[in-house]
């Protein structure tokens, strides 16, 4: 028989009388040599770029979010910190203050802002309750950051 060769794994090869090919003889295939898939097609790759660049895309997407949240968290938390120093502020200047609203603005953190203080009366006679908004120079109506206080005779050291 040709082609036919004696392996510890049995025979490998075979004649060209049984595959059918009567008359041609095939030298044996190695195992480690596949004829039909020697790679990837270019569909197989332009599928796996397609793939690739929608990871991209939407993880490019998540972090210019995480920025824009950022920035935001910078702000809210820069307001917060005026709310504070303008109620420490108000609180050491007037310890009794007098009900009502004032108004002003203020550059801090290296923006300009703008806040409220309102002044209202609480059930103890002594005390009043302080309620700082602070704001965005360009949106008037929606406060950053609140925060309040009291104040009152009652308070002192």
């Amino acid at each position: 028989m040709p082609w036919k060769k004696d392996t510890p794994f049995g025979t490998k090869g075979v004649d060209a009388q049984h595959r059918g090919d009567a008359g041609k003889a095939h030298p044996p295939q190695s195992p480690f040599l596949r004829k039909e898939e020697d790679g990837f097609t270019l569909l197989e790759v332009l599928v796996a770029l397609i793939v690739l660049a929608l990871a991209l895309l939407a993880l490019s997407r998540t972090a210019a979010n995480q920025v824009d949240a950022f920035g935001a968290l910078r702000e809210r938390t820069v307001a917060g910190w005026l709310a504070a120093d303008v109620l420490a502020q108000t609180r050491l200047t007037t310890p009794f203050p007098a009900t009502g609203s004032s108004d002003g603005r203020r550059r801090f953190g290296g923006r300009e802002w703008r806040y409220d203080v309102v002044v209202q009366g609480t059930p103890v006679a002594s005390i009043r309750r302080i309620d700082v908004h602070v704001y965005a120079p360009d949106d008037p109506k929606s406060p950053i950051a609140t925060l309040t206080g009291f104040g009152g005779l009652d308070l002192q050291p």
